[in-house]
């Protein structure tokens, strides 16, 4: 079937590094803007980083503009987020998702299929 599989999470200390990986089946994610959201509990679903497909443009939130980095590794139909210099403001589970544009976009309703989400904590 069609979907979207994150992995990577885990328990880092501050300044750490982890790299998250959203595989695709079904389709080639080649094909399709990438984004990755972030909910931390109590609070609502943000966008953190995007990858485009037409051109490789990247998008980051703010908040993570210099410490995260969003690629994209065809051969094996995956993209990744490498994160860096975590803060503990960074614990939320992660989600990736493909967009239903050419382009990205931080709206959650321009995508169309979601991954199941890992958990990233950055302790104390």
């Amino acid at each position: 079937q069609v979907q979207l599989v994150e992995s990577g999470g885990g328990l880092v200390q501050p300044g750490g590094s982890l790299r998250l990986s959203c595989a695709a089946s079904g389709f080639t994610l080649d094909h399709y803007a990438i984004g990755w959201f972030r909910q931390a509990p109590g609070k609502e679903r943000e966008g953190v980083s995007c990858i485009s497909t037409t051109d490789g443009k990247t998008n980051h939130a703010d908040s993570v503009k210099g410490r995260f980095t969003i690629s994209r590794d065809n051969a094996k139909n995956t993209v990744y987020l490498q994160m860096n210099s975590l803060k503990p403001e960074d614990t939320a589970v992660y989600y990736c998702a493909r967009s239903s544009t050419w382009l990205c976009s931080r709206s959650l309703h321009e995508y169309d299929l979601w991954g199941q989400g890992t958990q990233v904590t950055v302790s104390s």
